[in-house]
């Protein structure tokens, strides 16, 4: 899997640190701006203007959220007496508690709009409490917008002096069990996106000892951060395996048995299928190459219109000029 995540474009890899500290670089009203959009997938509504009616809110939105976060206090309380208010989910309903305020000129005009609306997100046991952490929250947030972002996000350093001054900002607003309840998971995501990018630009490691590196710094996650971290890059294993199945000569049998072992019956099929049609289009490739050489580009032209689907005939030229590259003495 590691192997896998390391084939990745160091572009990629900056984006993973960029986004863990997106909302350290937000200013007041970037994330205003960000917060009052509507929270539910696919939604494109834009955010409000400052100083516009605030849009009408569905108390719909709200139950689940209210329903899950009394599910897990009642299961806090079941568990051990621990606490109800800090349980998993918490960050999330603080961020839904504040895009359900809308657009608000100021800090303080937000908070007192939370104090109308947080009886919809937290239970009525839990309500004082919830606004004062909330407004804790707010001014956390606000506090963000006085930091630097790194130079460049892609050295260790850099993002290592980033993330600490942002723990400091939360150290300052948040006692030791509410940053828990809010931030454990992602700081855990933080220390291994960060310790990945310091083994990535060590040059003294070998392949071997990096691999050996990475390996130690996944361990380090929870079981289910390396679950979820698993599941999410599936896809990368599957063609890292079919391109060293390529490479290797691996014939079909060969291939079938190992899929199914490693990823199932259905998927061993899945996998075969795409193997075929990766087959027919390298093939139709070579044969439109082929035509060009011997019989010139009008010709090929015209092949071109009958080997290949109208969908298919938009990628051919990417592809041909792939092949290009790859191919031995195209580098200077």
């Amino acid at each position: 899997m590691m192997a896998a995540m390391d084939r990745l474009p160091r572009p990629a890899v900056t984006a993973i640190a960029l986004a863990l500290l997106v909302a350290a670089v937000l200013g007041w009203r970037a994330w205003r701006a960000e917060a009052s959009q509507d929270t539910g997938p696919g939604s494109g509504t834009a955010a409000p203007v400052a100083g516009a009616a605030l849009p009408a809110r569905s108390t719909a939105s709200a139950a689940p959220a209210s329903a899950a976060l009394a599910a897990a206090s009642a299961a806090s309380l079941a568990a051990g007496g621990s606490d109800p208010l800090l349980v998993p989910g918490l960050r999330h309903t603080l961020e839904a508690l504040i895009a359900d305020a809308g657009e608000a000129s100021d800090p303080e005009a937000l908070k007192k709009r939370l104090a109308q609306l947080v009886g919809e997100r937290f239970p009525a046991a839990l309500a004082t409490r919830a606004l004062a952490l909330a407004e804790r929250y707010v001014d956390y947030r606000v506090a963000l917008g006085a930091l630097s972002a790194p130079r460049d996000p892609s050295d260790p350093r850099a993002l290592r002096e980033a993330i600490e001054a942002r723990q400091k900002v939360r150290q300052q607003h948040f006692q030791e069990e509410e940053h828990d309840a809010l931030f454990a998971q992602e700081a855990e995501l933080d220390r291994y996106t960060l310790a990945r990018l310091e083994i990535a630009r060590n040059t003294q490691l070998s392949p071997q000892e990096r691999a050996s590196a990475l390996r130690a710094a996944e361990s380090e996650l929870a079981p289910e951060r390396r679950a979820e971290r698993a599941a999410a890059t599936a896809h990368l294993d599957a063609a890292a395996q079919t391109a060293a199945f390529n490479a290797q000569g691996v014939g079909d049998v060969q291939r079938h048995l190992a899929r199914s072992a490693q990823y199932g019956e259905q998927a061993a099929h899945a996998l075969a299928q795409l193997d075929r049609d990766e087959q027919h289009w390298q093939n139709r490739l070579d044969e439109l190459g082929q035509a060009r050489a011997r019989q010139g580009e009008a010709a090929a032209q015209a092949l071109r219109q009958q080997l290949f689907s109208a969908e298919e005939l938009q990628r051919v030229d990417a592809a041909l000029a792939l092949r290009a590259l790859q191919a031995p003495g195209s580098r200077p």
